[in-house]
């Protein structure tokens, strides 16, 4: 069941961050380790959290914020990251992707990001931090994008949804004194993660570890990374790009490139299993799916002229984020049924 998460944006953007802010969460979610802790305090003094806990005093004269009846998610950024996802009584999270087009997700992702947007122009809420991706290039492998590439010509709805919703988030910046930061990530994994190729191809093992159906020829080039160093990336930026930049975006990826194939091959060896015992069916072609870019390039100087630096290469990220399933996936069918 999908859960709809409402975020509290505090730490980033306290409409007046002098004050001391008290939060009543009814369900805090830990964005560190995922745990579920009910009826909290949540204290922010002057745009940062001091104070979690059941038992944390209200100071005299703080602003206190009721959220009792929702879902808590302090310490990480007013940013938005399910824009495509419909409003609350509208289709699950299944239902969105089984029974409306990939072109009904892209507009609805317009359509929330504009109701994020206006819901903090209207509430006095100034930053934003937007998820995007290697999807609004386009089509060249001979090409390392840089932020500053152009034109850009998605050839996926996707990236046309997250390229239109940069476009929103920076016309608001300039004429509503937003402050808006875009990170074009490459292909993010790590704990929890809910689909990708290595999530899919660890499930088809342990269904049959005979055989392993990969999408496309197997020779797709992209880079994978670690979530630990896109959160890394995001709060350098926070705290080093100043208020004096409206709108800024940053490419945020490795610096080199691993196959699909190759992550077949550490998914068989991560499950335990022999690379010669595995089977691998290629369904054909030089790509997944319609809209799928076989071939990524990034050019990551800008976020690297912060001081970032990457702390996995691509094969490392996708070997740890498989541990991690693997880690999941046992616990999970170990509970009693």
């Amino acid at each position: 069941m999908l859960r709809r998460l409402l975020m509290a944006i505090f730490l980033f953007a306290a409409p007046a961050l002098a004050q001391t802010t008290a939060i009543r969460a009814g369900n805090l979610i830990d964005p560190a380790t995922g745990a579920v802790t009910k009826n909290q305090i949540i204290l922010i003094k002057d745009g940062k959290i001091a104070e979690v806990g059941a038992s944390v005093k209200i100071p005299a004269g703080a602003v206190v914020v009721d959220l009792s009846n929702s879902w808590v998610l302090p310490g990480l950024m007013d940013a938005h990251t399910h824009l495509t996802l419909g409003s609350p009584g509208e289709l699950s999270l299944e239902g969105e992707y089984l029974k409306s087009s990939s072109a009904l997700r892209a507009l609805n992702g317009l359509r929330n990001a504009q109701n994020v947007l206006e819901a903090m122009r209207v509430n006095g809420v100034r930053r934003i931090f937007y998820t995007s991706g290697s999807g609004v290039y386009g089509e060249r492998p001979d090409v390392a994008f840089a932020e500053d590439y152009g034109p850009c010509l998605p050839i996926s709805t996707y990236g046309a949804s997250k390229l239109a919703c940069e476009a929103l988030i920076c016309s608001y910046c300039h004429m509503f004194g937003l402050i808006g930061r875009v990170f074009r990530f490459a292909n993010v994994v790590g704990p929890r993660q809910t689909h990708g190729v290595g999530y899919d191809f660890v499930r088809r093992l342990r269904s049959d570890s005979s055989e392993l159906r990969i999408l496309g020829d197997g020779s797709q080039c992209k880079s994978y990374i670690h979530v630990d160093d896109i959160l890394a990336a995001m709060f350098l930026v926070r705290d080093s790009v100043g208020d004096g930049v409206p709108f800024d975006v940053f490419n945020v990826a490795t610096d080199e490139y691993v196959t699909v194939n190759a992550i077949a091959d550490i998914a068989v060896r991560e499950s335990g299993l022999v690379l010669a015992s595995v089977r691998y069916r290629h369904t054909g072609g030089d790509r997944g799916w319609k809209g799928d870019v076989p071939k990524v390039r990034f050019n990551v100087q800008k976020i690297k002229a912060l001081g970032w630096r990457c702390g996995r290469t691509s094969a490392e990220a996708i070997r740890d984020s498989l541990r991690a399933m693997i880690i999941e996936l046992d616990a999970h069918d170990s509970r009693p049924q």
